[in-house]
Order: structure tokens, then C-alpha cells, then sequence
């Protein structure tokens, strides 16, 4: 696994992301590829304070549980999302990818730019944390489109 705060690591993934095109097909899920760029976008802006997702306490518990496991192994395919981070309706898929890689090449700058500390549904996050996080939920999508 890479890291979203090193600079190669980081321009690697914009790479793939710039490699999708609007034709870009999901392997799994019900996701289109510009749905797929504003849902990754979004948990972007999570971690940079920027997008609020509401508190359930059992999630909470839930995330609590299975935080190690979820940011230490791949994401599993159709995976349940937060309603916050789900888009349904069609988008411009250019202004879409060149959102999200711009925010994610933001990472470079350095732990910094994350504002969120204290996760509604994984608790308490270190910058290890959401290294490990914002790379597995990135690469797994970047997986979901064939990149």
C-alpha cells in the first residue's frame, strides 16, 4: 500500500484517476464512473472537515469494531455507504475526475489538511488512520472502474 502524503504515491493514483473516461464501466456495483468521482470526492472532503456525515450511535459502535480490519485488508465489494456520500443523479464527468484528483493530490501538503479527527463512524482518527483510509476507499474504487 502507498501513501496519500507521499508525493509519487500520490501522483500514482491521480494518474489512474485521470485514466478514467466517461465510458468507464464498474466491474461491480451500481456506481457510474462520475457517481463514482463525486462519492470519492466527498469522503475526500470529509477527512478536510468541508462535508459533515451524520452520527449514529450503533454505527459508531460499529466502525469502533471493525476499524482495524477495515483499515488493514482491501474493502469489500458492494459495500454499505454513508447516505451523504451516495450520488445518484448523473454528472459532469470532467468537472467530476478533476475535482477528485485535485483534492486528493491535496494530501501531498501534508497531514495538515485533514480537519477531522474524530470520525462519525470510525471514532477516533490518527493521520496513520486516514493515510490508510483514504488510500484502500481510493484504490478500491479506482478497482471497481478497471484502473
Amino acid at each position: 500500500m502507498g501513501s496519500i502524503y507521499d508525493k509519487a504515491d500520490n501522483e500514482a493514483i491521480i494518474a489512474r484517476i485521470n485514466s478514467l473516461t466517461p465510458d468507464s464501466k464498474a466491474l461491480w456495483g451500481k456506481m457510474t464512473v462520475d457517481q463514482m468521482c463525486k462519492h470519492c470526492n466527498a469522503a475526500i472532503q470529509v477527512a478536510f472537515g468541508t462535508k459533515e456525515l451524520k452520527k449514529y450511535f450503533l454505527l459508531r459502535i460499529l466502525g469502533r469494531l471493525i476499524k482495524n480490519k477495515a483499515f488493514n485488508s482491501d474493502f469489500g465489494k458492494n459495500s454499505p455507504t454513508a447516505k451523504e456520500l451516495k450520488f445518484e443523479g448523473s454528472y459532469d464527468f470532467e468537472s467530476s475526475r478533476k475535482e477528485f484528483a485535485e483534492n486528493f493530490s491535496q494530501f501531498t501538503k501534508g497531514t495538515q489538511v485533514i480537519k477531522l479527527m474524530d470520525h462519525p463512524f470510525w471514532g477516533k482518527m490518527t493521520y496513520e488512520d486516514w493515510d490508510k483510509l483514504m488510500w484502500r476507499h481510493t484504490d478500491h474504487h479506482l478497482r471497481q472502474f478497471g484502473v
